[in-house]
């Protein structure tokens, strides 16, 4: 008899169920307090009815938890001194789309190896996040598998899909029912069709396969998510953070009537993939904030304790500590000087 099943499987490895690795890592009443709190202040200012801005800050990816906790602890200050004007939120993105093949962050490949220890990347990721929780520090990442939320989204205030999956049906399904904001990018091409159809999509009730907290196979009947909302971040057609893109974008969401807010993200297409073009994203957008574009409410930048990236190489012992190991990061030195810029040039737009 012939093998029809499994032809192109190597071997299937049974993983911890999401309700053991919250037992092992558990989040503290005051941790979710937290989060629940911040998502509301995320909510509000989505809405137009706080004054702040959000600004998503920290590296393109997280690969060493230490470095992870050291740049949260100099975020937390810095987050603190311009808390009157911003929200700060820092990026923890722990999976990595790849348009061919590459590592796939550190839920899938937490040893920097290839030997994808999921279960060991879902430790050291929800172990993180109780950390910065409890250090108030909230944390944003991109919805990518979707097994992952049931393993870390409650302690996540703010999520995005993904300019590679913002079409993916499964992720909008996926979206209808998390607990937190999330945003979806504009396609790689520049185009914004299939994030404004991403926002119309999950912002319905939907039924979908995933799993439960005990692992098993199930039925997810959603809700709809309600704060879904666009991310300009460029594209293969140029970068989409000019007065004219941004009145554009504005007009395509009223016209669906969408809430007229949007995020700009300063790297990805919008930097050219030049980290240090980041900065001249952040102050055109933060310009056209302080001249009364209120449809901006939030900007994005790709930060890491040390400036550029590395290649990740056999020897990770020869890995620069604090540099990224995926997309070229600007230096900690550049984001407290672009933070507290911002913070300067937005006093005046914030009401007591």
């Amino acid at each position: 008899m012939h093998q029809t099943d499994n032809i192109n499987v190597h071997r299937i490895e049974k993983l911890a169920p999401p309700s053991e690795i919250k037992q092992e890592f558990p989040s503290s009443e005051a941790a979710q307090d937290f989060v629940f709190e911040t998502r509301q202040h995320i909510q509000k200012i989505l809405a137009g009815e706080e004054d702040r801005m959000i600004a998503v800050v920290g590296p393109c990816s997280i690969h060493n938890v230490d470095m992870a906790i050291e740049y949260a602890t100099r975020l937390k200050k810095l987050s603190d001194q311009v808390s009157e004007t911003m929200l700060v939120v820092m990026r923890v993105y722990f999976e990595k789309p790849r348009t061919t093949v590459g590592w796939k962050g550190l839920i899938n490949d937490p040893h920097l190896d290839d030997t994808f220890d999921i279960a060991e990347g879902y430790r050291l990721a929800r172990k993180l996040l109780v950390h910065l929780a409890e250090a108030g520090v909230p944390a944003a990442t991109e919805a990518l598998e979707p097994v992952t939320p049931q393993y870390i989204a409650d302690l996540i205030s703010l999520a995005s899909i993904g300019a590679r999956t913002t079409e993916s049906p499964t992720h909008r399904q996926m979206a209808s029912g998390l607990s937190m904001p999330i945003g979806f990018k504009n396609g790689t091409d520049g185009d914004l069709q299939i994030a404004l159809d991403a926002m119309t999509s999950s912002n319905a009730p939907h039924s979908f396969l995933g799993i439960d907290g005990e692992g098993a196979t199930c039925v997810i009947h959603s809700k709809g998510n309600p704060w879904g909302h666009l991310i300009l971040r460029g594209g293969r057609s140029g970068p989409n953070y000019s007065r004219e893109k941004v009145a554009d974008a504005i007009a395509q969401l009223e016209k669906r009537n969408q809430q007229p807010r949007l995020l700009v993200d300063c790297s990805h297409g919008n930097s050219l993939k030049d980290h240090t073009r980041q900065a001249v994203a952040w102050r055109d957008v933060l310009e056209q904030r302080t001249e009364g574009c209120r449809a901006i409410a939030g900007m994005m930048l790709e930060s890491n304790i040390k400036p550029g990236n590395q290649k990740l190489t056999e020897d990770i012992s020869q890995l620069e500590y604090g540099v990224s190991i995926t997309d070229a990061c600007i230096g900690w030195e550049e984001t407290e000087q672009l933070l507290l810029e911002a913070h300067e040039r937005l006093k005046s737009l914030v009401t007591a």
